[in-house]
């Protein structure tokens, strides 16, 4: 009988990177993500082709945020905690991607990150007072435009 080979596999060892830099390149038909150490030595990456996107699915937004959360949980194992962020090409995942590492435990920055509109405020003495807004057509200075009565305006018009 023959003897079976066994074959020890190497485990991956786990490197204590704290500060790194995030490099998105987002094509026209792909994202890739590499998060290096400051050297730029490759810690983890991806691309939406590696989640399993295929074709035209691999240059959309959501394809670039799987792909930046996967990449991100794997740098996040060897001990990543701050990124700095850097985007290249004119693709559609850029914004998306930025975002995703974002919201990852906190790593990279936010850009155009969405808020709501800030909240009316009333100056009162010292104290600033929160004011509900009030709709428009509750206004006391804008009155509603309605129809000149038939009358007025005929002669408004010019005529007789």
């Amino acid at each position: 009988m023959a003897k079976k080979k066994v074959v020890r596999t190497r485990r991956r060892e786990r490197k204590n990177v704290v500060q790194g830099q995030a490099h998105i390149q987002s094509t026209f038909n792909n994202t890739i993500i590499s998060i290096t150490d400051i050297d730029g030595n490759v810690i983890s990456w991806g691309s939406a082709g590696a989640q399993g996107f295929k074709g035209s699915r691999k240059s959309t937004p959501f394809a670039a945020q799987q792909t930046a959360e996967a990449t991100a949980k794997r740098a996040l194992e060897h001990g990543m905690r701050s990124i700095e962020v850097f985007v290249r090409g004119p693709g559609a995942g850029r914004e998306a991607a930025i975002v995703r590492l974002h919201r990852i435990s906190g790593l990279g920055t936010p850009i155009r990150a969405s808020r709501g509109p800030a909240r009316r405020r009333h100056a009162f003495g010292n104290a600033l007072l929160l004011v509900p807004p009030v709709p428009s057509s509750r206004r006391p200075d804008r009155r509603p435009i309605g129809r000149l009565p038939r009358a007025a305006a005929h002669s408004a018009a010019g005529g007789h």
